[in-house]
């Protein structure tokens, strides 16, 4: 169980810190299609039929990022991978 949890702790500071574009990127090369968004905002459709909208100005915060994981059907360590 503390192995689990150390490993969990170990994502979230990876995640930390990625800024909206990175994000974005990781998207596109998720099979996502970037489109135009109001403001500084982008939406990218997924190839599971989800819009995930990010601010591309400025640094996630962990809580928008997880749940746009979610919403795009990423694993934290495959979104990871994708940033790479």
């Amino acid at each position: 169980m503390i192995l689990y949890k150390r490993r969990e702790e170990s994502v979230l500071s990876e995640l930390r810190g990625i800024k909206g574009k990175e994000a974005i990127k990781a998207f596109v090369k998720a099979g996502g299609v970037k489109r135009k968004g109001k403001g500084d905002h982008v939406n990218v459709k997924m190839p599971n039929g989800q819009i995930v909208t990010i601010p591309s100005s400025k640094e996630l915060k962990i809580g928008l990022l997880k749940s746009a994981l979610k919403k795009a059907g990423l694993t934290e360590d495959e979104f990871l991978r994708l940033l790479k």
